[in-house]
């Protein structure tokens, strides 16, 4: 894994922003690190009350992101996690998750924290799933980019310093 490039963004405060967080059920003990991650990052930007709705699959993120960019968010992040298998259901998945996110995205005008894990396997998984001794904390980057996006298009804050 690289995190060669990887920017330092840095958010001053995300008070008052409607933040909605969708999360997969699949695979719980990664999706259960990713949503404390998520909640501890929107906690520390100052949102208290962002909303929470689990759907059961990855798959099913995309439409939960429409439905709710149509409500007055903000920013939705999606957490989820495919981990390859050994048909190509992998890549089904993960195509239709990634496309149908960006399109949300692209087409409401409103960011989408990407917190979706796509890994050959489990270990990989945990491992960036902001759980104890995990490298990584996916969870609270895709919150951190959501609201940086957020605020930068609102011209309240530049994402990078």
């Amino acid at each position: 894994m690289s995190r060669n490039g990887a920017p330092v963004v840095h958010v001053e405060n995300g008070e008052n922003l409607r933040v909605a967080v969708i999360a997969a059920e699949w695979h719980k003990k990664v999706m259960d690190g990713l949503v404390d991650g998520a909640t501890r990052a929107l906690r520390e930007l100052g949102i208290d009350e962002p909303t929470l709705i689990r759907v059961p699959g990855s798959f099913e993120l995309p439409v939960a992101a429409k439905v709710l960019a149509g409500r007055g968010y903000d920013a939705i992040v999606a957490l989820g996690v495919v981990i390859r298998g050994g048909t190509p259901h992998f890549e089904y998945v993960c195509q239709g998750v990634t496309q149908g996110l960006v399109q949300v995205s692209t087409d409401t005008g409103i960011p989408v924290g990407f917190g979706v894990l796509t890994c050959d396997n489990e270990e990989q998984a945990l491992d960036r799933a902001g759980l104890e001794g995990s490298n990584e904390d996916k969870g609270h980057e895709a919150v951190t980019a959501a609201v940086a996006t957020a605020l930068a298009l609102q011209g309240r804050n530049d994402p990078q310093s």
